[in-house]
């Protein structure tokens, strides 16, 4: 008898305008909201179920073996098109990096996002830092939170004003922050301000508006103990997404679980892989972690 095993991951099924039509071979074959994207993707090393249905791409980046790369356009496309998520409005580009402003996996981190602040009482601040285009905080202020959207990139932080236009937030209680995290952070705490929510997805590497040298390994257990001291006295949750290779949800666990039992706080941590479903197929493809904190009394 066949053995079936059942895949844990942190998934969604409500974002209907992204679809994931086949991925191996270490690529990825996307529709979004019915452009089709061919990107690398190092996790899917399996063979492509449906090698025809890769001749349908509208846009195809190449990586380049001397770094980087490049798109190749199978027809004209607009220089950004939207997408939706439930009731949000995103803007989605093909960049130089082969990323497209969104990171659709984040969709589990989005649903659970609007789940909890929905159900909490009163005003709630959150923190949202390397918040990239924004979609989080989008997320974050139409679930009816008050949102500092921090990241170093003048261009995402733009990007993401547009997605809050989009989506008809303007009106919505956003700060928009250019500067690195960090800093902020320590800033922040000597300014005694509290967040009740705090979510973070920290680069693997990268460098600050200054030219300061930024690794995850390094600065995790930084970025954690700043997040303890900026948290109200009754926290909601604290979310650390990575997709650094090389570490498991287990890491993950590992250190946020710790750094709360040396706390003053209670809680209880879950980390799992963040997923999308390959669509007609039976599998998943893995697409970062995210360890999520929920506090309670």
């Amino acid at each position: 008898m066949r053995k079936c095993y059942y895949l844990n991951m942190f998934t969604s099924t409500n974002f209907k305008d992204y679809r994931l039509l086949d991925a191996g071979d270490k690529e990825k074959l996307e529709s979004w909201h019915g452009i089709i994207l061919r990107r690398p993707d190092p996790m899917a090393i399996w063979a492509k179920s449906n090698p025809k249905l890769w001749e349908r791409a509208d846009a195809i980046y190449h990586r380049s073996k001397s770094g980087g790369g490049k798109w190749e356009f199978k027809k004209e496309l607009k220089e950004y098109w939207k997408v939706n998520y439930l009731d949000l409005t995103f803007k989605v580009a093909p960049t130089g990096f082969k990323h497209t402003g969104l990171f659709p996996e984040q969709a589990a981190n989005w649903d659970y996002i609007t789940q909890k602040i929905s159900l909490a009482k009163g005003k709630i601040s959150a923190l949202n830092l390397f918040a990239y285009s924004g979609a989080a905080s989008m997320v974050l202020a139409n679930a009816g939170a008050e949102v500092v959207h921090v990241d170093a990139s003048k261009g995402m932080v733009n990007w993401a004003k547009e997605n809050a236009k989009l989506s008809k937030l303007e009106d919505k209680k956003i700060r928009y922050i250019v500067d690195d995290c960090i800093k902020f952070m320590e800033r922040e705490i000597r300014r005694g301000h509290h967040y009740d929510v705090i979510i973070m997805d920290p680069p693997s590497y990268g460098r600050g508006p200054n030219g300061e040298l930024f690794r995850f390994e390094d600065a995790i257990g930084k970025l954690l103990d700043l997040s303890f001291k900026l948290l109200s006295d009754r926290p909601l949750f604290l979310m650390v997404s990575s997709y650094t290779t090389g570490y498991s949800k287990t890491v993950l666990y590992n250190v946020l679980d710790q750094k709360l039992k040396t706390s003053t706080f209670k809680g209880a941590v879950i980390s799992d892989e963040l997923g999308i479903k390959i669509e007609n197929s039976p599998y998943f493809l893995p697409c970062g972690l995210a360890t999520r904190l929920e506090f309670h009394d």
